[in-house]
């Protein structure tokens, strides 16, 4: 699929690499894509929905239950207008909620309305990486159609060095 021009929705979870979605943004936009922008609650502790609304030019989406959203369905209607949607970065919360089929919020209810290609690009430290859980989330995810990408090596957020880092902006 020709992407120039597409609708990307960009979901951001709470995770330190958030930070990394402002300079994504940047390079979406400057690639021709039109972005819209989904925060997850816990996002909002790394990055404001101001800074984001100020990069892309537009509203910046985060609660399911908005009146004037959800007048027109805004869920459904952010899951079908997208050509694609971006998990940047993916926690190993948001990741096990969706895994699991949970709705609780406005990312994961557009994932579940949405018939768009989904990526996944995770964020975490090695040990959650590695768990169990997190490895069996992982393949849920893939068997359900979703596209789960790895993670860069390096230094962690908590100074750990390993697997975990969410691919850079440029890679996405």
């Amino acid at each position: 699929m020709k992407m120039k021009n597409k609708k990307i929705l960009l979901i951001v979870t709470g995770s330190i690499a958030a930070y990394k979605t402002l300079s994504l943004m940047r390079v979406l936009k400057d690639s021709s894509f039109s972005v819209s922008c989904v925060l997850t609650k816990s996002s909002e502790n790394f990055i404001t929905p101001l800074t984001v609304s100020s990069l892309i030019g537009k509203k910046v989406y985060k609660d399911l239950f908005c009146y004037e959203d959800e007048m027109e369905m805004g869920h459904i209607k952010l899951a079908k207008e997208s050509d694609l949607i971006v998990v940047a970065p993916a926690s190993a919360n948001f990741i096990s909620k969706i895994a699991h089929g949970l709705a609780d919020d406005l990312a994961s209810s557009i994932l579940l309305a949405s018939k768009s290609p989904v990526l996944f690009f995770p964020a975490m430290n090695s040990n959650m990486l590695n768990n169990y859980f997190t490895k069996k989330n992982f393949k849920n995810l893939q068997e359900a159609g979703f596209k789960v990408f790895e993670t860069n090596n390096g230094e962690l957020a908590c100074g750990d060095l390993g697997q975990g880092r969410m691919k850079e902006p440029d890679e996405i």
